[in-house]
């Protein structure tokens, strides 16, 4: 690459390797919403976690009548801010969910960590394509650069069909598909000539 240029990986899926040892992101897909020079940070789309989301409406103290939601589960978004929420979602049209702390992602999706996406989603004029996680994904300037060097991702544009609407257990190999080759058949060693 050319010095001075870098990649910019927002919007993208990072999907680890098959046989990542990392146990925190072995057959993980972390979609990006933000890569700048700053970073990196993203939310794992496929780890849930043993909580429903009305059971953590109850816990910040929200009333979700809800069904569409109540049984649909939290994820584990990443090892930083365990203890804080993260709503991946949809865009909402014009005059809609305007949040106090969203992250505008190009390409359509928003990540919004304030507690008023919540009371929308309970009073029925929230997003309803979301994926709630606890903890995100982050990387400090050069990581993400560096574990990709080492074969430790592929990267791939998202899809939000794969978030959205594509089963929990097969979001892995549904991430996969989309670079149009089996990468079962890869090496996890890099190549030197």
């Amino acid at each position: 690459m050319p010095s001075g240029s870098r990649i910019d990986l927002t919007n993208q899926f990072l999907i680890a390797m098959p046989g990542m040892m990392d146990d925190t992101f072995s057959g993980t897909v972390v979609y990006l919403c933000e890569h700048n020079e700053r970073g990196a940070l993203g939310l794992v789309i496929n780890k849930p976690i043993d909580i429903k989301l009305k059971n953590l409406f109850e816990k910040v103290e929200i009333t979700l009548d809800r069904e569409e939601f109540a049984e649909q589960p939290v994820y584990f978004g990443g090892p930083v801010q365990t203890e804080r929420g993260f709503v991946l979602h949809e865009k909402l049209g014009e005059g809609r969910g305007h949040y106090s702390s969203t992250l505008s992602v190009p390409g359509g999706l928003e990540m919004t960590t304030s507690k008023d996406v919540l009371e929308a989603m309970a009073e029925g004029s929230g997003p309803r394509k979301v994926v709630i996680t606890l903890g995100c994904s982050s990387w400090q300037a050069g990581q993400l650069e560096d574990e990709l060097g080492r074969n430790g991702w592929l990267t791939v544009g998202a899809d939000p069909k794969v978030i959205f609407d594509t089963p929990i257990e097969k979001r892995y190999d549904t991430a996969l598909s989309l670079l149009g080759f089996d990468p079962r058949m890869l090496s996890q060693e890099a190549g030197h000539a």
